[in-house]
């Protein structure tokens, strides 16, 4: 069947009027020219009083990067916790060139009180200032420093987990992937949340009129993210499965995988390819395809229907992967 050139992929009704109601900024292409002002536009600050709202308290120390470069995590807790829990790694998006460790991070708040855990949250350098590899080696430094101190922490090495939405969904990926390949921390599961994984646009939803424009994330803000990462190397053969996991041909050995994606987003295809690549290695794989979804529409319309289901996956997949725990209700954004 041939499919017409100008189809796109249906909106749920609801999404679709939340989406034309969102700011210009998110609904525009990223072009590298905008990343300076766009980052100081788009911080993912939280505020003491966002901290004590939650009960969470949060500390700060420095680790050592990539090639031997100080980088920043912050350790979130809920307060007066006691004993040993669950951890979680967290990598924020931002398409390699936005964002900060707390971007994205609140949405985690309710699982460090629902499993008495502990997240640390990396400041990796972002692209085009630290192409590849210094994201995702930055990121593995902060992973290897927190399995180090997971005894202090108060985490249980063996509910050690990472978690990351959109270019931190692949740079998580790529993170297990190194700690497989150099027998680093044993991780329990990785929470990919729509990741971005692969840089070729080989696929109907990077590659088509499909990306074109129709939400946050379009095929031309891709191709700014994959080149300030990966510069003229972009969709060549000298990518390493690191900085894109999709290219990885053996995807054994891996900690349980989740990942979602909407069925009207960019990364659509790639996300479908790789639970099925994990399938076929006889990994553990859970996978979510959300009707009329566009990319990160749990972060833009989190009290949408189709949200909230999407964030109840993630919760019992959690649940199924550390325990049952003790929810506080259902926020937005990840579990």
């Amino acid at each position: 069947m041939i499919v017409p050139r100008s189809a796109h992929p249906l909106l749920d009704p609801e999404l679709a009027t939340a989406l034309a109601q969102l700011p210009a900024d998110i609904r525009s292409t990223i072009t590298a020219d905008a990343i300076p002002r766009l980052r100081r536009e788009q911080t993912g600050e939280v505020t003491q009083r966002m901290l004590d709202d939650a009960g969470i308290e949060a500390d700060d120390a420095v680790v050592t990067g990539y090639d031997g470069a100080e980088i920043g995590v912050t350790i979130l807790r809920p307060k007066g916790r006691t004993g040993t829990g669950a951890g979680f790694y967290h990598v924020h998006g931002g398409g390699m060139i936005l964002g900060d460790r707390w971007t994205g991070v609140t949405a985690l708040f309710d699982a460090l009180h629902r499993f008495n855990a502990v997240a640390v949250t990396v400041e990796y350098r972002l692209a085009p200032e630290f192409p590849d590899p210094t994201p995702i080696e930055d990121c593995y430094a902060g992973l290897l420093w927190m399995d180090r101190h997971a005894g202090e922490l108060g985490v249980d090495p063996d509910r050690l987990m990472i978690v990351g939405g959109s270019a931190g969904g692949g740079l998580a990926a790529g993170t297990a992937l190194l700690a497989r390949d150099r027998h680093g921390p044993a991780l329990c599961g990785q929470l990919l949340m729509y990741p971005m994984l692969d840089d070729r646009e080989t696929t109907t939803s990077t590659s088509s009129h499909q990306a074109d424009g129709g939400g946050p994330w379009n095929r031309e803000s891709n191709r700014t993210g994959w080149t300030a990462l990966l510069g003229e190397r972009r969709g060549t053969d000298a990518v390493s499965i690191y900085a894109a996991p999709a290219r990885a041909t053996d995807l054994s050995g891996l900690p349980p995988a989740f990942i979602d994606c909407g069925s009207a987003e960019i990364f659509r295809d790639e996300d479908v390819a790789y639970a099925s690549a994990i399938w076929a290695a006889g990994g553990d794989a859970e996978l979510h395809v959300w009707p009329g979804g566009f990319h990160a529409f749990d972060v833009f319309v989190p009290e949408s229907s189709l949200a909230r289901r999407m964030i109840r996956a993630r919760q019992e997949w959690l649940a199924r992967i550390l325990g049952s725990g003790v929810s506080r209700g259902t926020p937005g954004g990840m579990p």
